[in-house]
């Protein structure tokens, strides 16, 4: 069985990766999407999105990561694999699923599900650029407006040479509305011949049992139901080694929430890191009612002294992650 952690634009950046990876369970991630139009880019692009890639290409707990391009040049978007496999990318995944409409305006993401031909070239000119060695993988949706052609598209897909499907069971137009169509990830598997992991409105257990009975499959891929329960991925996989499962408490995951803040005051300038810690506090209100009540406090404090005083994430914070997941 395999977790993973999707990769979410503006939301799971390195410093997400490298804090939910910690809390455990998850097999691997995935970089945010590496746009890719009309050249090679330089190493710096890579980098940039990739940190990780000076590292192994894996987070602070040996959790390996993914590197995703999107675009629709299949030559171009060859060269740029081409390239991030020689940076250190130990996968190479295809972005089909971005519901933007910045993205789909300019042929990149779920707009291209309208197009089974141009799917299946550019995962075979990938394919034969990248070492034999590295694997290419593809997230997909259902489809643009309605998922009829959404077995077409996987089987374009895989006869391409993907070698996994993570499909998102909703279409661009469904965005992320419940419900996810979890029955269609099984019309999908049926009819390729390469694992297929289920992604969407995962948010608790009782979300994946449902979602493993109905599309059959055993893998899956989590986004916002991780960002908003951090230890999601380490309780399905409790529960499928038949271990005791337990919920991480608001007291173990605020040294966590402390440490995130503090690489964001690392990264980012005064005047944005407060809008990624509210941002994470926001999604975490859904499950843990002490973030509704900090979130009201910090709400509209964009003083970035005075939110380390409200975390307490001074100098003393440092190995704090650590000692609350020991």
């Amino acid at each position: 069985m395999q977790i993973a952690l999707a990769p979410m634009e503006g939301l799971v950046d390195e410093i997400m990766r490298d804090v939910l990876t910690r809390v455990g369970g998850l097999d691997w991630c995935v970089t945010e999407f590496i746009r890719v139009c009309d050249r090679l880019l330089p190493e710096s692009s890579f980098h940039k999105l990739a940190p990780e890639l000076a590292d192994g290409s894996m987070t602070r707990s040996g959790t390996p990561m993914r590197l995703q391009l999107l675009g629709s040049d299949p030559a171009c978007l060859a060269d740029n694999a081409a390239l991030a496999c020689t940076l250190g990318a130990p996968v190479i995944d295809l972005n089909f699923g971005c519901p933007a409409k910045t993205v789909n305006k300019s042929r990149g993401g779920a707009v291209l599900l309208r197009e089974p031909e141009l799917l299946h070239a550019i995962v075979r000119e990938v394919r034969r650029a990248v070492p034999a060695s590295i694997p290419v993988t593809a997230k997909m949706r259902l489809g643009y407006d309605s998922p009829d052609g959404a077995l077409d598209c996987a089987r374009a897909l895989a006869d391409g040479g993907a070698a996994q499907l993570v499909v998102h069971a909703r279409t661009k137009v469904d965005g992320y509305k419940p419900p996810a169509h979890w029955e269609w990830v099984a019309r999908v598997a049926e009819v390729v011949q390469v694992p297929v992991l289920a992604n969407g409105e995962i948010w608790t257990l009782a979300d994946w049992q449902r979602c493993r009975e109905i599309s059959g499959v055993d893998d899956v891929m989590l986004g916002r139901g991780l960002v908003s329960r951090p230890d999601l991925a380490r309780q399905i996989a409790a529960m499928r080694a038949g271990e005791a499962v337990s919920e991480m408490t608001w007291q173990a995951l605020f040294p966590l929430l402390a440490d995130f803040w503090q690489q964001a005051r690392r990264k980012l300038a005064p005047r944005y890191a407060p809008g990624r810690l509210k941002q994470w506090l926001a999604m975490l209100t859904r499950s843990y009612p002490e973030a509704v009540a900090l979130f009201a406090e910090i709400r509209r404090e964009n003083d970035c002294q005075r939110i380390d005083r409200l975390l307490g994430a001074g100098d003393s914070m440092a190995h704090a992650p650590e000692q609350a997941l020991a």
